[in-house]
């Protein structure tokens, strides 16, 4: 991003976050604070608070949170460059940005615009085209219940090929090497440029905002491939792009839930039937990117829909590789809940509503398993369950689903109830799967969840309530500290010092005692929009902490500090204790230096005692 740290100040002290809030939500006043249901999940009471004297929002709800900035990106999917940009022309703020990504003389900028005049020209070939080929095309279409007014809402096209789409460009001044790049020209060998699709209906792809990026095509009568999609561009990345997004993304924020199918006809279809919040990978498996990109809009559930075929079998069999610990209850609000349902009689979704209707497929769609249940069912259906010797394979078979979140609780219930199924003793199933190899994670850890960590990075499943308690008590204190840097200023040695339970949190305090180290006047929005960008996720986590009714900021910072230094004392107790237990290749000078520091760390700790009133 070229744009300076003084114009991206500029542009945050320009904006009043209530004003953007009001702008889209309604908002209701309470004290100095406002509030509204959030727009980021379906709601009917107020959770989301927006704070005018730190420029801050949360929402208690989905746990989202952060800047104005965070809040533009999340809401219209913009990056953090483009949302400056929006934000600077709403407050009518000069920026000046440097380096060759400056827009809209960009490359990129250049590249939608080839793609908006193609997708304007394919769509003027389908309507008003009198080829017999176009003819051909508004048949096809109408034979799949895709007529009347879907070419206009969808945008679809017909692509006559013979270099038409070149011509056509060319007549708008485009470049031959900007269609190439928009991959809506091809040139082989040095020859002449010819256009990239032929003979096809095609199917605009869109980016969340409703702007055409790549294109999607059917062949009309026989050929090969049969769909034929846009290959990667500087605009188009198949592994995070998802067709009708644009269109879903409202749907999906009204009822909580995404459903995800494998081709743009079943996306067509599903929408016209009334289930408008459908959307379809392109040409690629579910990914990683896919999923973070969904959950923007869908906070309760994703449902992947399988054709009953071979190939959405094997496809079924590539999403087990997304069950990791995200899925698992122990992840709390950072959890994905992921189902998954395989269509009858071989049927893909466009026909299923076809000939049994959206009532049907809702149903199917409300009763999906989730995905972890899902595999085991599809792992144990391959199985003669019948003999011993199946049974045995269908248990290796079934456990290595569950490999991945082998340790928490979740995967130890469907282990008991594969005992069950499989005629089988408990704690042999348990004993089975903790032995079980563990694939390589599917992705990182994401140094921003909010379950709880252990030092390696792991999820800790199991924690005591005192334990739990330390952890929230570690969290506030850091969003109280965020939200009033001259406090955090004044508590530099409490985040230098205290003995993080969560790495998580360690992590934060680590982030915000370099921010302060750099710039000691930074204000709260500033200083949390700087620890998002190392730490994704940590808006909504230190955008969380409030005050209650008759609280001082000063004494809820100062018996957090006290509760955490008291948590310290008592572990390093601990940790003192269990070395005096076992102190033989001490020599006894150092077995008394080591007895006097607990005495005197037990006095210490006795002291804070009296005069601390612990709470939770």
């Amino acid at each position: 991003m070229a744009i300076s740290d003084e114009d991206i100040n500029k542009v945050r002290e320009a904006t009043d976050i209530v004003a953007l809030f009001s702008e889209r939500v309604p908002l209701r006043q309470r004290g100095r604070e406002y509030w509204c249901c959030c727009p980021f999940h379906n709601e009917k009471t107020p959770s989301c608070k927006i704070d005018p004297s730190t420029q801050l929002w949360h929402c208690f709800g989905c746990g989202e949170g952060g800047d104005a900035f965070g809040f533009v990106m999340k809401a219209d999917d913009l990056s953090f460059p483009d949302a400056i940009r929006y934000l600077a022309d709403r407050a009518h703020v000069d920026i000046h940005e440097t380096g060759a990504t400056r827009m809209p003389q960009s490359r990129k900028a250049r590249l939608r615009k080839v793609c908006e005049a193609t997708d304007e020209f394919y769509h003027a070939q389908l309507m008003r085209g009198k080829s017999k080929e176009a003819a051909a095309a508004r048949s096809y279409l109408s034979g799949r219940n895709f007529g009347g007014d879907v070419p206009k809402k969808w945008h679809l096209g017909f692509a006559p090929g013979r270099q038409a789409l070149v011509r056509h460009l060319s007549s708008l001044s485009f470049a031959p090497d900007e269609m190439i790049d928009a991959n809506v020209a091809v040139q082989r060998d040095g020859g002449r440029i010819n256009d990239r699709f032929y003979n096809r209906v095609m199917f605009p792809i869109n980016d969340p905002q409703g702007e055409c990026i790549a294109f999607g095509g059917r062949v009309i009568g026989d050929g090969e491939p049969k769909y034929l999609n846009s290959q990667e561009t500087p605009l188009f990345h198949k592994s995070n792009v998802l067709y009708g997004l644009d269109k879903a993304k409202k749907a999906m924020a009204a009822s909580g839930i995404a459903i995800v199918v494998e081709g743009y006809t079943d996306v067509i279809a599903l929408h016209e039937n009334g289930i408008e919040n459908a959307v379809a990978t392109l040409g690629t498996a579910l990914t990683i990117q896919h999923v973070r990109l969904i959950s923007k809009h869908a906070s309760k559930r994703i449902v992947y829909l399988f054709d009953g075929d071979a190939a959405g079998q094997r496809a079924a069999d590539r999403a087990l590789g997304f069950i990791n610990e995200d899925m698992t209850p122990e992840a709390g609000k950072a959890r994905v809940e992921l189902c998954a349902v395989t269509l009858p009689d071989d049927l893909d979704p466009a026909d299923f509503v076809a000939k049994r209707g959206a009532d049907e497929l809702t149903t199917l769609v409300q009763g999906a398993k989730p995905l972890v249940l899902y595999g085991i069912d599809r792992r144990l259906s391959k199985h003669d369950l019948s003999s011993a010797e199946g049974r045995t394979r269908a248990l290796t078979d079934a456990l290595s689903v569950l490999a991945p979140i082998k340790s928490s609780l979740l995967a130890k219930d469907y282990a008991v109830q594969l005992a069950s199924r499989l005629q089988m003793r408990e704690a042999d199933v348990l004993d089975a799967l903790a032995r079980t190899q563990a694939p390589r994670a599917y992705r990182e850890n994401d140094e921003g969840s909010t379950g709880n960590e252990s030092e390696s990075g792991a999820i800790v499943t199991e924690l005591s309530e005192s334990e739990k308690n330390r952890r929230k008590f570690e969290r506030r204190l850091l969003s109280l500290l965020a939200q009033n840097p001259e406090r955090a200023l004044q508590n530099a040695d409490v985040l230098a010092q205290t003995q993080w339970r969560g790495a998580v949190n360690a992590q934060l305090a680590e982030t915000i005692l370099g921010v302060l180290a750099e710039k000691q006047d930074v204000s709260a929005a500033n200083l949390i929009s700087r620890v998002a960008d190392t730490m994704p996720r940590a808006a909504g986590s230190l955008t969380s902490a409030s005050l209650s009714d008759g609280e001082s900021l000063d004494e809820a910072i100062a018996f957090l500090v006290e509760e955490l230094e008291i948590g310290d004392i008592e572990n390093s107790l601990s940790l003192m204790n269990a070395q005096m237990k076992h102190a033989d290749n001490m020599s006894q000078e150092e077995r008394d230096i080591m007895f006097m520091s607990i005495v005197q760390m037990q006095k210490s700790l006795a002291a804070k005692r009296a005069t601390h009133q612990p709470r939770v």
